[in-house]
C-alpha cells in the first residue's frame, strides 16, 4: 500500500460495503517491528506482538527470518541463543531451526536418527521496506506485499527521513489517540514543537471513517489558521500527517508517520519519521542521536507520564470512555473518530478501549509497567545511533579519568616545569571525563517540564 496514493481508492472500497459485513482481522496486517539499521548484527532480535513472543534473525543468505519465540524441545526462547551459520540454535539443548521453523539438529539424538516432524515452530512472512523490517502477524501464504503502508514521497531522493524508535509503557490504543489529537501540541509541547500562543479552536473535517482507516483534515495549529495539514489513521498502526508551505520560488512538502506495534497490553512501540524535501547539510547532521537527544526524546517524554497517569485514572474508574470524556468538537473530533472506529471494528483484537466498548480492559494488579521515566533502556540501548554515542561517550570519560590518574602520579613524581604540565593535563582530562560524564546523561535522564 502507497500511503499517499491508495489510502482514498482503499477507503472509497470498504465503504461501499455493508458495514455491517465489513470485519477486521488484526492478523491479516503488516506491522513495523524495528528500523533496519537498529537491528543487531549476527544475532537474535526478539519482539512481542500483543504478548505473543516471536524473533528475528538474518539466515545464511543474509534475508530476514521470523519465527515464534519458543523452542518446541522445554519453551525456551530462542532470542536468548545464538545465530549458527543462518540457524537460530537454541540457548538451552542446541537445537538448531531454519527460515521455515523447521528442526535442523539435534547434538544429543544419534547421526543416522530422524528429527521429530513435529520438531518444528511457525514461521511468519517478513520483508524490509523503506528501512523497516515488517512482519505479516497471519499465515505465511496469506501476505501480501501490497499491503505494507509505506510513504510515497520516501522513495523520492529528495526526500530526506529523520528516524526516531522507542518504547512505551502503555498500550498502542493510547498512543494513537495522543498523536491524532493535534489539540494538545502547542499547550504540552510549548517551545518545542509548538507554542502556547498558538493554541486555538481548531476545523476538522473528517472525510472517511471505514476499515481501511480515517481520513481527515485540520486547520489552525500553527501560526496561520489558513493552512490546512492532511491528518489520517491508516489502520491499524499508522498516523500520518502531511502538509505543503508555499515560499518564495520553492513548495516545500513534508510530512510525520508515526508508525507504532502493539507489544502488550502496558507496551508499544513507535517508529517516527519525519521527512521532507528540504535535504540540506544540517538536516543531514540533525540525523541520529543529535536529533534524538536535541529535539525527539524531549517530545515523546512532555506528556509520556501523563499518558500513562491517564490510562491509570480511566482503568480504575472502570468506566467507558464515553462515561469519562467530555469532548469538544473544536479539538476532539479525531480522538473520538479512532476510538469509535475501535468500538466498530475492534472486536477482534486481543484487548482495546472503545469509545463505548471495550475488551479486556481493567486495572491489573499483577501487571508491571516498565518505568516510565526511563529513556535509557525504552530508546537509547534499542537505537544503534544513540548506543554506539552513549558507548563512546563512556569510553571518553573512562579514558579520561585514566590520563588524569596517570598526569597526577607523574606529578608527584616529578619537579619543576614537568610537575606543573602534569598537574594542569591532569586537571583537563578531569574536566574532559566530567564534561563526558555529563553529555552521558542525555542518553539516560528523563526530560521534565519546568
Amino acid at each position: 500500500m502507497i500511503v499517499n496514493s491508495k489510502i482514498e481508492e482503499q477507503a472509497k472500497q470498504t465503504s461501499l460495503q455493508p458495514e455491517q459485513n465489513q470485519e477486521f482481522d488484526w492478523r491479516q496486517c503488516w506491522y513495523p517491528v524495528c528500523f533496519v539499521q537498529d537491528l543487531p548484527k549476527n544475532q537474535p532480535y526478539s519482539f512481542s506482538l500483543y504478548d505473543e513472543p516471536f524473533v528475528l534473525f538474518r539466515d545464511q543468505d543474509g534475508k530476514l527470518v521470523c519465527l515464534v519465540d519458543r523452542c518446541p524441545h522445554r519453551a525456551a526462547k530462542f532470542s536468548d541463543g545464538q545465530i549458527t551459520d543462518g540457524k537460530i540454535e537454541c540457548l538451552y539443548h542446541g537445537w538448531q531451526f531454519g527460515s521455515d521453523g523447521q528442526c535442523l539438529h539435534i547434538p544429543q539424538l544419534p547421526t543416522e536418527a530422524k528429527i521429530p516432524a513435529n520438531a518444528c515452530v511457525q514461521s511468519f512472512a517478513v520483508v524490509e521496506r523503506q528501512g523497516i523490517a515488517w512482519v505479516w502477524a497471519g499465515e505465511y501464504e496469506t501476505a501480501a506485499d501490497e499491503r505494507i503502508p509505506t510513504i510515497a514521497e520516501l522513495d523520492k531522493p529528495e526526500f530526506v527521513p529523520k528516524d526516531y524508535m522507542r518504547d512505551l509503557p502503555y498500550d498502542q490504543t493510547y498512543f494513537i489517540e495522543n498523536v491524532i489529537d493535534p489539540a494538545h501540541v502547542n499547550i504540552i509541547h510549548d517551545g518545542i514543537l509548538g507554542k502556547r500562543e498558538y493554541a486555538r479552536p481548531l476545523e476538522i473535517e473528517v472525510q472517511e471513517n471505514s476499515l481501511a482507516g480515517i481520513r481527515s483534515r485540520v486547520r489552525g495549529m500553527g501560526r496561520s489558521d489558513n493552512t490546512w495539514a492532511r491528518l489520517d489513521f491508516i489502520s491499524p498502526n499508522l498516523v500520518l500527517y502531511t502538509f505543503k508551505v508555499e515560499l518564495p520560488g520553492k513548495s516545500i512538502a513534508a510530512g510525520t508517520a508515526l508508525y507504532s506495534i502493539p507489544l502488550s497490553k502496558n507496551r508499544c512501540r513507535i517508529l517516527l519519521r519525519n521527512y521532507a524535501n528540504t535535504s540540506s547539510w544540517l538536516n543531514k547532521l540533525k540525523r541520529g542521536w543529535l536529533d534524538h537527544i536535541m529535539v525527539q526524546n524531549k517530545i515523546l517524554e512532555g506528556d509520556l507520564q501523563l499518558v500513562v497517569q491517564q490510562k491509570a485514572e480511566i482503568e480504575r474508574l472502570g468506566q467507558s470512555l464515553k462515561q469519562v470524556y467530555l469532548p469538544l468538537k473544536t479539538s476532539d473530533t479525531l480522538v473520538l473518530e479512532y476510538r469509535k472506529w475501535l468500538d466498530k471494528f475492534g472486536s477482534s483484537l486481543p484487548y482495546y478501549q472503545g469509545y463505548s466498548t471495550s475488551k479486556n480492559i481493567g486495572k491489573d494488579e499483577n501487571s508491571v509497567n516498565l518505568m516510565p521515566l526511563d529513556r535509557f533502556s525504552q530508546h537509547t540501548q534499542m537505537c544503534s545511533s544513540c548506543s554506539e554515542a552513549y558507548q563512546l561517550t563512556n569510553r571518553v570519560k573512562q579514558t579520561c579519568v585514566g590520563v588524569a590518574i596517570a598526569f597526577a602520579a607523574l606529578a608527584i613524581l616529578s619537579e619543576g616545569w614537568i610537575q606543573v604540565a602534569a598537574v594542569s593535563a591532569s586537571l583537563g582530562a578531569v574536566g574532559l571525563a566530567v564534561a563526558a560524564n555529563k553529555f552521558k546523561t542525555y542518553f539516560e535522564r528523563f526530560y521534565t517540564r519546568h
